[in-house]
């Protein structure tokens, strides 16, 4: 018997115990273990049924994640899992917290289920751009039949304990502890007489052509050139054809295949980086400041989202407007935000209403925040006004509070040299909307302490949110970046190629949105007023987007006017091109003396990741951020970059890196002032090395 995998008799039933901490994860000590323990409990004339649980908070996690990428040992997942169905006697799963990949496969090998409520039961892989392979395709479906598999295997759910055993996943819910709900009926059946009911000896489920179909237009449409999906819904319909073990073959042949397509190295390392993005020298052991109550400076559409993010996590929040009126519509917002997570479910009635009443306020004056331990301004992004704000905070604020500005784009070091407690100054930039998107940039400025850093990485996590490290500079990572590759296709806009031809080049690649449909979902006078704040140190070589102006000029700022670079009609989806659009930028064209030509999709997408990736290097050899990870973590949770792709310098490191660095010294030689090789890209070529060889650095 393993060390991880303990057996012991209670009466007639043995009891096998998996305790492999934190969350009894497949390994293979725990794979073998198991193994042994039904070998045992088969040979055992005394043991009459068996009750399987985990130690702790959890049944079974899933996958052991330090074997990911290693070949597996024997005995592997799909063997111990058949090997457990195989049994001559009633073997019984006792499920609590989470039953989840391959935890969930070995509960299905078991011939009976009991879910403790609480207790999650899913299969997880797409996630990772694999499929389940020992099992979950092919009895999931012949016991909650196909619709309901597909609605479940594809999204990488999971069902809860009650829906489980409404469904027939599970058998019955527990009482008491996981052993006693276990042992309680299991020796209900051996009271009963009941033999083992093995899963995969059940007929094939019917087959559901809607369900299967409907699924598949749904991940197509929402997870465009993802694979791992669409090999799910496969592998549910081979079961409703093929006896078990044939259809276990099949699930174990998509899954092989899915083991060896790039999407699944791309997700691993995105699930990977999540992890490691945290983890900095700087702030490990770092003992933290207290956040408990914080201030938001600012009721607009940032400063509502990120105070209901605050408030959804149980932070005390007090709202600083300039007046009653402003003060009572940042409410309003709030209040909306709020009734939005009651009907996600992420918040009951009652705990809305006394978040409204009990930990959230509004007030016009500064000095109500005095007690407060973090503030955060949300104001407009102008560089005197936000020192106006931090001078009151420096004024009211207590000694040891952090004080916090989003700015985009703005000079933290500036913002903190204007007060007298610089240390305390740090960057917080949250995406819109605040409260919805996970990632949050911490912009490091060169006095801020490390215990404030420390905090707010804390308070990142408190929050739900991602953390990335950033340094400072115009845009930090995420937005400096993409100024680069938003004017990569102005360029290729500018030489002949449509705004709507990028568009969908762009999303061909797998981004959520085009840059210009971006453009009009964050309003086109954010783009013009950006224009302007660079136009006296803007190099006289830099492409303009002068449509983009004229149709600022023309009142035309996106969605929220019904017009921008699309047309936008109440009640219906999306919008519709704009042949005034073309008309603006043919016109453009024109006045340059440029010849328009034509550009494959392949070609957008390759200047547009060249432009992106090109600046990323910079700045990544910069320090702004610190390991190409940083950038790649930033995209994926701020800028909806392709998950499967792992993010831009992974799928720079796999596109090649020689070249990337061969395109743009061949876009040089038509444009050598915007297409300037990275010396950091040129030097990784030069020595054979890749951007993930640095991600090991501090």
């Amino acid at each position: 018997m393993s060390d991880v995998v303990a057996y012991e008799m209670d009466g007639d039933i043995a009891v096998i115990t998996i305790a492999n901490p934190p969350v009894n994860a497949l390994g293979h000590a725990v794979r073998q273990g198991l193994w042994d323990a039904i070998e045992r409990f088969d040979a055992d004339e005394g043991a009459h049924a068996a009750v399987i649980l985990g130690e702790g908070k959890l049944f079974i996690g899933g996958a052991d994640i330090s074997e990911f990428g290693k070949p597996p040992q024997d005995p592997w997942l799909p063997e111990v899992v058949n090997r457990i169905e195989a049994c001559g006697k009633p073997v019984v799963a006792a499920i609590q917290g989470a039953a989840l990949g391959g935890g969930l496969e070995v509960a299905l090998g078991c011939h009976y289920r009991v879910a403790m409520p609480g207790a999650k039961l899913g299969l997880p892989e797409v996630n990772l751009g694999i499929i389940p392979g020992a099992g979950g395709t092919q009895r999931t479906p012949r016991l909650i039949g196909v619709a309901a598999s597909v609605q479940m295997i594809p999204a990488g759910g999971n069902l809860s304990a009650e829906d489980a055993v409404a469904q027939g996943l599970a058998d019955t819910l527990g009482e008491g502890s996981p052993r006693e709900a276990g042992l309680a009926y299991a020796r209900e059946l051996v009271g009963q007489g009941a033999g083992p009911r093995r899963v995969g000896a059940l007929p094939c489920p019917k087959t559901d052509e809607a369900a299967l179909e409907d699924a598949r237009a749904l991940w197509r449409k929402k997870s465009a050139g993802e694979v791992a999906r669409l090999a799910a819904i496969d592998a549910v319909e081979a079961a409703t054809r093929l006896d078990i073990a044939e259809g276990l073959d099949e699930e174990r042949r998509i899954f092989r295949e899915m083991m060896e397509t790039p999407q699944r190295a791309g997700l691993i390392h995105a699930f990977f980086i999540e992890r490691k993005v945290a983890k900095l020298p700087e702030i490990e052991g770092v003992a933290l400041r207290e956040v408990a109550r914080i201030g938001v400076i600012g009721g607009g559409t940032m400063g509502a989202g990120i105070a209901t993010a605050a408030l959804t996590r149980g932070l005390d929040v007090t709202l600083i407007e300039r007046d009653e009126a402003s003060a009572d519509k940042a409410r309003a917002t709030i209040s909306k935000n709020l009734e939005g997570a009651v009907k996600r479910g992420k918040l009951s009635d009652a705990q809305k209403d006394s978040i409204l009443s009990d930990g959230f306020r509004t007030a016009t004056g500064y000095d109500a925040l005095s007690e407060a331990d973090l503030a955060i301004e949300a104001v407009f992004e102008d560089m005197d006004v936000k020192k106006q704000v931090f001078a009151e905070l420096d004024r009211v604020m207590k000694k040891g509070a952090i004080l916090a500005t989003n700015t985009s784009y703005l000079d933290v070091n500036e913002i903190a040299a204007s007060i007298s407690r610089p240390g305390d100054v740090i960057g917080l930039h949250f995406f819109s909307p605040a409260h919805v998107m996970k990632l949050l940039e911490v912009v490091v400025a060169d006095q801020t302490a490390n215990d404030v850093t420390a905090t707010a990485f804390a308070l990142a996590k408190k929050l739900g949110k991602v953390a990335v490290r950033a340094g400072v500079c115009d845009g930090f990572i995420g937005n400096r970046i993409l100024a680069k590759y938003r004017a990569a296709a102005d360029r290729m806009v500018l030489q002949g190629a449509s705004p709507y031809q990028v568009d969908r080049a762009v999303k061909a690649f797998g981004w959520p949105m085009g840059p210009y449909e971006m453009g009009d979902l964050a309003g086109l006078d954010i783009g013009y007023m950006t224009r302007k704040r660079k136009e006296p140190t803007r190099d006289p070589r830099d492409v303009v987007p002068t449509w983009a102006d004229e149709l600022y000029h023309l009142g035309r700022l996106g969605q929220k006017t019904g017009r921008g670079y699309y047309i936008y009609e109440e009640g219906k989806r999306g919008g519709q091109e704009d042949p005034e659009v073309e008309e603006l930028v043919a016109k453009a064209r024109e006045k340059q003396g440029i010849a328009p030509r034509e550009f494959t999709d392949a070609e957008i997408q390759r200047r547009y990741m060249a432009a992106l990736v090109n600046e990323a290097a910079r700045v990544v050899e910069e320090g702004i951020a610190k390991r190409p990870l940083d950038v790649d973590v930033t995209f994926l949770y701020g800028y909806g970059f392709p998950r499967w792709r792992g993010g831009p310098m992974h799928w720079a490191d796999h596109a090649g890196l020689a070249d990337l660095l061969s395109d743009i010294k061949e876009y040089a030689e038509e444009d050598d002032f915007f297409w300037q090789p990275a010396p950091l890209l040129e030097r990784l070529v030069a020595d054979n090395a890749n951007f993930a060889s640095l991600n090991d650095q501090g």
